[in-house]
């Protein structure tokens, strides 16, 4: 498995259950360009990661949720789509609130936190 590179130290939350992460930023990130685009291929591409990769991210959380986040249209000639449910809205607002707790700039108790680890250039 990849793990994303922090190139400082930053707080992030993630939501897990047993060995899955059933939703973090990355996860957010796309329902937000799935949102924003209403296309899988064209979410994907905004944020950089492949069809394929977005469709297994997708599929987790909509598999560990008791309801879907993503709705998918079929394509045709009409051109399909993709869109949040309005739980997928529901999921997406509630993380993003919560970001906003642990955000340094909002939240001193982050930001002292972050202050207790040496300087980037001293961490292993």
């Amino acid at each position: 498995m990849t793990r994303t590179f922090h190139p400082k130290p930053e707080l992030q939350i993630r939501l897990v259950s047993g060995y899955d992460v059933v939703l973090g930023p990355g996860k957010a990130d796309l329902l937000d360009a799935i949102a924003s685009t209403g296309s899988i291929t064209a979410a994907a591409s905004q944020l950089g990661i492949s069809y394929k990769k977005a469709w297994q991210l997708m599929g987790t959380m909509n598999s560990l949720f008791p309801q879907p986040l993503v709705a998918t249209e079929t394509g045709g000639n009409q051109r399909g789509g993709a869109t949040l449910t309005p739980f997928g809205q529901q999921v997406l607002t509630l993380f993003r609130q919560l970001e906003q707790l642990i955000d340094p700039a909002l939240a001193e108790e982050a930001q002292a936190l972050l202050d207790l680890l040496p300087p980037p250039e001293y961490l292993p």
